[in-house]
């Protein structure tokens, strides 16, 4: 009856410590993650979450103790010489007279209840640890907010999420934002550790070209390759249909409902098949993708279009500098393939940009993303 009693809370306690410490260790890597781009995190809510995980652990070893002295008394009342009581000398008997108990009411022991009650109490399962993805602020990049977060990836294993929230954000609480997910070619990295100057590019599509604000969310690349978008030629669902990111984004933040209409892919260099993969294969989750200063497969993103669902129609840019000509012929070359292609591949429509010039590399990239931007912008606004 008494171990009836304490298997709940003890059931509860248990797996209380065990999502508190599971919580602790994701903020602890969150905060590694942090160091590693040299970013300021905050060590409080892993500090509280460990301290409650040591309570609960606690708790767990003192309910165990309980339940173990109370098995033993009511077995020594139930199975001694003198009857169903036990003689005086039996447990029973040295904590006052309990039948069965573990406890006196003046030492803080407490007696067992009746047989009933005690089975009602085991028969109620304890409720299981919720799962929330909690995503901590990590920096204020281009006028808005960085936050990062460990959320399942396709394969169940959490990764790392970055969500940029532009300035808009805050300042306009009623208000639903589209959503773009930037693909990494860095397994165990984001996208912003790529490219760090990604934010700069889309604050500064808003504000020079007053293009939509939208979400930026970059996904963890998945380890086991040292080149992720080579993946896009044999599995290009694998990487286009992430319905755990979806499902988390558009639950935890404003954004517009997944889907075509407000939900777009973007990929900067080695990033860029993924990008292209994504919106070639799932016109239906996302009505644009822009890929910047890409190498491509073009005949394996052909045959990724020719696959996809019937329904809708990939629009794709491919942007390159002026004085990437290796860039722009593989632009020219994936465009020439998907209009030569079948199925969603031949409906493709595909911009290229080659007119981005400056004094620098990084220059060139900085406008290349404003231009990305500013597409996904526009290309989103149709859909919807």
């Amino acid at each position: 009856m008494v171990r009836s009693l304490l298997v709940v809370p003890l059931l509860a306690a248990a797996g209380g410590g065990v999502w508190l410490a599971r919580g602790a260790l994701l903020r602890w890597r969150d905060l590694r993650a942090a160091e590693t781009y040299e970013l300021a995190g905050e060590h409080r809510p892993m500090l509280l979450r460990a301290a409650g995980a040591m309570v609960c652990g606690v708790c767990v070893t003192v309910l165990t103790l309980l339940t173990a002295l109370g098995t033993f008394g009511a077995l020594s009342g139930r199975g001694g010489a003198g009857g169903p009581a036990g003689p005086a000398g039996s447990v029973a008997g040295r904590f006052d007279g309990v039948e069965g108990g573990v406890g006196r009411a003046g030492g803080g022991w407490q007696a067992a209840p009746p047989a009933e009650a005690a089975d009602a109490a085991a028969a109620v399962p304890p409720s299981p640890a919720p799962v929330v993805s909690r995503f901590d602020s990590v920096g204020h990049p281009g006028g808005g907010e960085l936050l990062q977060s460990a959320v399942p990836g396709p394969d169940g294993h959490p990764r790392n999420v970055r969500v940029w929230l532009p300035a808009q954000y805050a300042k306009d609480p009623n208000t639903r934002f589209p959503v773009v997910v930037m693909h990494a070619a860095t397994p165990r990295k984001t996208a912003d550790a790529e490219v760090p100057d990604v934010f700069d590019g889309l604050a500064s599509a808003v504000q020079n070209t007053k293009a939509k604000p939208f979400i930026l969310v970059a996904p963890e690349a998945p380890n086991g390759t040292a080149h992720p978008c080579e993946l896009v030629a044999a599995a290009p669902m694998a990487v286009a249909d992430d319905a755990a990111l979806r499902t988390t984004i558009a639950a935890t933040f404003r954004t517009l409902p997944p889907g075509p209409a407000a939900w777009g892919t973007l990929g900067v260099e080695d990033g860029a098949p993924c990008a292209a993969a994504a919106g070639l294969s799932r016109p239906d989750l996302y009505g644009a993708a822009a890929a910047v200063s890409g190498r491509y497969d073009a005949a394996a993103l052909a045959r990724t279009g020719a696959e996809a669902p019937v329904t809708g129609t990939p629009r794709l840019l491919l942007a390159a500098g002026k004085a990437d000509t290796a860039g722009l012929d593989a632009a020219r070359k994936l465009q020439s393939a998907l209009r030569a292609g079948t199925g969603a591949a031949a409906r493709a429509e595909v911009r290229i940009s080659d007119n981005a010039t400056d004094y620098s590399a990084d220059r060139v990239r900085l406008r290349l993303v404003r231009q990305a931007a500013q597409y996904l912008a526009e290309a989103l606004g149709k859909a919807s």
